[in-house]
């Protein structure tokens, strides 16, 4: 499985260590991205991934997603906590985090909200009935390519949450997180891969059509 020791993250020079100190990290996820050029920034990356959403996955993790929605709906799951302000995350945010930040904090992103995005990485938090949790994205330019990362920190908001993780995580560790990867590296292929590689053609072919 594409998941790495979390001292590899914890070495990486990035704000969210500091920012989200206390708060237990549950794993980090990874996937490595061919360089067909220098200087690709997660910003740049997620501004050219934004569409699509939940349809960008496989059939199985959509269909474990949209189950999950579902539910959410009949049994109020995603109801906020009435403390939610006063808990979030960006309340540790410094002047100078939010003047950095390309995007209010606060802002929804699906279901999340943005802490903060930076060039290179990027914090989105949610809080409900089940859990408070944030996920991070870095993008890390290496010797060899580049290297997405995506970190799950979980902050227990009630009795609920260690059962809600352990029934979540079979279906988060082997079927959602693989097809999330996988979906991360096919919008690179399309959007940094060579000129004259398949996917690039059939891509422009599209947009040309639509």
């Amino acid at each position: 499985m594409p998941q790495i020791f979390a001292t590899e993250f914890y070495a990486l020079p990035l704000r969210v260590h500091d920012l989200l100190a206390g708060v237990p990290l549950h794993d980090v996820w990874f996937v490595d991205l061919p360089a067909y050029r220098d200087g690709v920034t997660l910003s740049e990356f997620l501004g050219r991934s934004s569409q699509g959403g939940i349809n960008r996955l496989g059939p199985a993790a959509r269909a474990l997603m949209r189950l999950r929605f579902f539910l959410g709906r009949i049994f109020r799951l995603e109801a906020e906590p009435k403390d939610a302000m006063a808990a979030a995350f960006g309340n540790r945010l410094t002047p100078e985090d939010r003047a950095r930040s390309l995007v209010v904090c606060g802002k929804p992103e699906g279901l999340f909200r943005v802490v903060y995005r930076f060039e290179d990485e990027q914090l989105l938090e949610i809080q409900n009935r089940t859990v408070h949790a944030a996920l991070h994205n870095a993008l890390v330019e290496r010797a060899d390519g580049y290297r997405f990362y995506f970190a799950v920190y979980v902050r227990p908001s009630s009795w609920i949450t260690p059962l809600y993780m352990a029934l979540i995580d079979p279906f988060r560790k082997w079927i959602v997180y693989p097809s999330m990867l996988k979906a991360v590296r096919a919008t690179w292929e399309q959007n940094f891969g060579p000129i004259d590689s398949p996917v690039r053609r059939i891509v422009g072919h599209e947009k040309q059509c639509g």
